[in-house]
């Protein structure tokens, strides 16, 4: 397997949350990246975050335990945290080890700003 190294875009949604799409292979070696993202999100931001996963190819635990830190950050400042377009694959794996009781998955990044807004 061909190691994808891992990219975040972060951008403003028109409705507000902060967007960040992350593509690539989320693991031990470049979890530091998604970190260092969602640690440059403005401490001020009032609309959430929505996490599109559209493109991410693969998660380890450390990737995991990653998206479970932000979520409880984020979710702890009263805002919402949102993750948009798992592959059926790791959809699977979430489901398996109990996280679709703890996240908000949705299929488009538009979806979810619907649903944090409502």
């Amino acid at each position: 397997m061909t190691e994808q190294p891992l990219t975040v875009t972060t951008t403003s949604h028109p409705a507000g949350p902060h967007v960040l799409r992350v593509s690539g292979e989320l693991d031990h070696h470049t979890t530091e990246r998604l970190r260092e993202a969602l640690d440059a999100v403005p401490a001020s931001f009032a609309t959430g975050i929505v996490l599109d996963l559209t493109d991410l190819t693969y998660c380890d635990s450390t990737g995991i335990t990653e998206l479970i830190t932000a979520h409880q950050r984020t979710r702890a400042a009263g805002h919402s945290f949102d993750l948009v377009g798992l592959n059926p694959d790791l959809m699977h794996v979430f489901r398996i080890i109990g996280l679709d009781q703890v996240f908000s998955f949705h299929p488009t990044v538009d979806q979810a700003v619907r649903a944090a807004r409502s």
